[in-house]
């Protein structure tokens, strides 16, 4: 399994989905299975596109690579930020994002999502996490407890100066959920009023292990990496749904 984490630089409209068309056949080209785009690629945070074009690019570039599978990021629709996923010129899954951002003004953008979602892919279960949803664990977990997912596939917009933070939280996600964890982030935005470095795109595999290319780009996903988990939540989890909080009832 191959997977192509784009080192996106988000510019106009225009210029973005003719690159989307271009890169898609890049990857494809390299021997990509998966092609994974980051979190608003196409408008950032301050331009925006006709849902429609999208959709309509999408399905297009989907199906002239019928072999690939393509990770949108996201895109503005419906007041959500909508993470898609496309093959043969069909949405096959959608996840709108459930923990907006406040500090980036998401809540006056976009209406959170109200689930979380899972997609089936080439024998395997990829759950879809966007961005600010890395910090709640709880997501994933039940994405690896109760989908059973083998991977996630998380999309950001996050800063260069907190790609500490962006793959900390990359890495305890794939440790405690014994997965493969794929962080595609925004590599930069060059739109006037809106220049932005981005971190950087990690693959971790089950045991937390980074997994390493030559080309910054495509990486390879070799389930033997997998064999040597030694706790595996799936096996292990208790479930627990009383919290008890003690205390000295005399203490003012």
């Amino acid at each position: 399994m191959r997977i192509w984490l784009s080192r996106w630089v988000c510019g106009a409209v225009e210029d973005n989905l003719r690159r989307l068309v271009e890169e898609t056949a890049e990857a494809a080209a390299a021997g990509a299975d998966w092609v994974v785009y980051p979190e608003s690629f196409l408008h950032g945070y301050t331009r925006r596109v006709e849902p429609g074009v999208v959709r309509e690019t999408l399905a297009r570039v989907s199906a002239d690579h019928s072999g690939v599978v393509l990770f949108a990021g996201s895109f503005t629709e419906e007041r959500r930020n909508r993470m898609t996923v496309w093959r043969a010129g069909r949405e096959l899954a959608r996840y709108d994002k459930v923990h907006l951002f406040p500090p980036n003004g998401e809540l006056e953008i976009w209406e959170p999502g109200d689930r979380y979602v899972a997609v089936e892919l080439d024998g395997m279960r990829v759950g879809l996490v966007n961005c600010n949803d890395l910090r709640f664990p709880e997501q994933a977990r039940a994405l690896r407890l109760a989908a059973r997912c083998d991977a996630l596939v998380v999309v950001g917009w996050w800063p260069w100066r907190r790609d500490w933070v962006w793959r900390t939280l990359l890495r305890a996600r794939a440790m405690e959920n014994a997965v493969w964890v794929a962080g595609c982030c925004i590599a930069a935005s060059e739109w006037p009023g809106e220049r932005f470095a981005g971190a950087g795109c990690y693959l971790f595999d089950p045991l937390g292990e980074p997994v390493r290319t030559p080309d910054d780009r495509l990486y390879q996903l070799d389930p033997a990496r997998a064999s040597e988990v030694l706790v595996d939540p799936l096996e292990l989890a208790v479930p627990i749904d009383r919290v008890e909080v003690m205390g000295d009832p005399g203490e003012a």
